[in-house]
């Protein structure tokens, strides 16, 4: 539903629509495609739509934010009206169980991200041609009203594009710091150049883990684009659902087998899988991952596997990603959610930023400090664990 109307500040025409079907695919790709990210271009955002993935009985209304000039589109704000915290990945219950001890409802909230995807780079689409900060004010100022006019507790932005946050800091947004476990090219030209960024006893481990998994029979391969055959799509929806199954409402299951099917048809140019194969049996993939890759990066989405073998998971989901990355000139690789394992395996904690406008003068007074002091221990937690990570020394050798 499109609701409209002209900005008395200027000659912007503003739309809200819980479609983004209501955009043209041309249209919203002219201020998408050139971003770093992948998970704002139309196919991404649309496929999650038309499969049913985010809707009021998930807890995800769209309700995005266009700003057009003289009918062309040169801002807009994927947007979503939330019941629930679930599926974000930055974990604000904390704050919704303050603002219950208040009596506040802290639900519906509005937020800005790509649905159930936990990758640094959310950001307003804005054309170049346009005055950033001026367009951004006005979108704001929109989003104040709207929030205002609805009861709406407050604006969260998550996963946010590091050169976008000082922007909304300065229209008054406080920025809450996470981190996320990020692999870098440091040069390597091989999968054997990587390895030897470790001390010799992670080195070690790393080669007893791959081959872990070809004495256990399993052979590895990676498909990109047109490599990728159409039944793989479904394959992986099949994995992704067993994987969010065993770990309950906690897994985040939202995306259909649509969502992933459509993939095949309107944005397999961006889809990475690793596919493992029992050598007994080669027709089916007994384990799978799923990654996107646009320019110099790669983001690890899900992972599933019919048995439980040694290592496979590391190999799926780290080592071949890598390996292909590295040949594939790719210079981050961001692999999900979580780190335990991560570290181990070369991946530096890098901090990630939420922002966040509370409509609320006590949700604003009790929540601001906190925030700001929970920055410093993140600091802090980067730092350690930073430190801890097994490359080698200098000296060694």
């Amino acid at each position: 539903m499109l609701r409209q109307r002209t900005s008395n500040q200027s000659n912007y025409a503003v739309t809200w629509t819980n479609r983004i079907d209501d955009v043209s695919e041309a249209e919203w790709n002219e201020l998408a495609l050139p971003l770093e990210t992948p998970f704002l271009e139309w196919e991404w955002l649309h496929d999650i739509e038309a499969s049913g993935s985010t809707t009021a009985n998930t807890g995800w209304l769209p309700n995005h934010l266009l700003v057009r000039r003289q009918g062309r589109l040169v801002a807009a704000a994927p947007l979503y009206l939330k019941g629930h915290s679930y599926g974000e990945f930055v974990f604000d219950h904390q704050f919704a169980d303050l603002a219950y001890r208040l009596g506040i409802e802290y639900y519906p909230k509005l937020l800005g991200m790509s649905p159930f995807t936990p990758a640094t780079g959310y950001r307003f689409l804005i054309s170049p041609e346009e005055d950033e900060e001026e367009l951004t004010a006005l979108m704001v100022h929109e989003i104040d009203t709207f929030c205002d006019r609805n009861g709406i507790s407050g604006c969260h932005f998550l996963y946010v594009d590091p050169n976008w946050r000082p922007i909304l800091e300065r229209q008054g947004f406080i920025s809450w710091m996470h981190h996320s476990y990020v692999w870098q090219n440091r040069g390597f030209q091989t999968f054997d150049d990587y390895l030897k960024a470790f001390n010799a006893n992670q080195r070690r481990n790393i080669k007893r883990e791959r081959k872990a998994v070809a004495k256990a029979g399993i052979r590895v391969e990676t498909y990109n684009g047109d490599e990728i055959p159409h039944a793989m799509f479904g394959r992986m929806y099949r994995f992704y659902s067993d994987h969010c199954d065993r770990f309950g409402f906690f897994g985040s299951k939202y995306l259909t087998r649509s969502f992933f099917e459509n993939l095949y048809h309107n944005y397999r140019h961006r889809v990475l899988f690793v596919a493992g194969y029992d050598e007994n049996d080669p027709r089916q993939p007994i384990a799978m991952s799923f990654c996107v890759a646009k320019g110099n990066n790669l983001y690890g989405r899900y992972w599933g596997s019919d048995r439980d073998i040694d290592s496979l998971h590391f190999e799926a989901c780290y080592y071949m990603p890598i390996q292909w990355g590295i040949e594939h000139n790719i210079q981050n690789f961001d692999p999900g959610a979580g780190g335990r394992h991560k570290k181990r395996r070369g991946f530096p904690a890098q901090a990630n930023h939420s922002l966040h406008r509370f409509y609320h003068q006590r949700l604003t007074k009790i929540l601001h400090p906190y925030i700001q002091e929970y920055n410093e221990m993140e600091r802090r937690e980067i730092d350690l664990i930073n430190e801890e990570l097994p490359f080698k020394k200098t000296e060694e050798s």
